[in-house]
């Protein structure tokens, strides 16, 4: 099996192996012009797909669902490139390898190599991230009984963290086996976490 930079070092999937040849219908001026708009898609400028019906007229694509799997691929293309840190040059020789003509690869890792920075970016922006927990306040609550339990006698922990920039407030009511398990829980989790943090 070939391995990839732009794919992680992985081997391509099948699927877009099975859409270069969608890729080569087009020439390598509007690849670049059709490459540009998929970027400013990605960068958040919405996909104009009347253009890009327009600009692929001669392709003679067999349905709109070839055009769609022309824009998923490089849209991929793009992406993974992006996500795995790879340049243009390497992008453009892998790109060959998996049958694209020089000159479409060449067009589709110009459009890339003058936006990857932002496009990088705007891919981390959007990657998962947790809130920061902005403060803690906590209070034990001993009860009694209630009115659904006449003899309770128990601790309850009543936590309300606050979470995120808006400052959204969650409050979580626990009794104190429960709590410690969280604790202790969570402790593991720091500890492991901790050993998977580069040195």
């Amino acid at each position: 099996k070939m391995r990839f930079r732009f794919y992680g070092d992985q081997d391509c999937p099948d699927w877009l192996l099975a859409e270069i040849n969608l890729l080569t219908r087009v020439s390598s001026v509007k690849m670049k012009i059709l490459a540009g708009n998929v970027i400013k898609d990605i960068l958040g400028t919405p996909l104009d797909f009347a253009k890009f019906e327009q600009l692929t007229a001669d392709a003679k694509f067999e349905s709109a669902g070839d055009l769609k799997a022309f824009i998923a691929s490089v849209h991929h293309i793009i992406v993974s490139a992006a996500k795995y840190d790879v340049d243009g040059e390497t992008l453009s020789n892998e790109l060959q390898q998996l049958g694209l003509p020089k000159e479409h690869a060449t067009a589709i890792c110009k459009a890339y190599g003058d936006n990857v920075a932002a496009i990088r970016e705007i891919l981390r922006s959007r990657s998962l991230r947790l809130w920061g927990l902005g403060a803690v306040d906590w209070r034990v609550d001993y009860v009694f009984s209630s009115s659904a339990v006449l003899d309770v006698a128990a601790p309850v922990v009543a936590l309300q963290l606050s979470v995120g920039d808006a400052g959204a407030k969650h409050v979580l009511e626990t009794d104190t086996a429960t709590l410690a398990t969280l604790i202790s829980e969570l402790k593991q989790a720091q500890t492991i976490m901790a050993g998977l943090a580069p040195q």
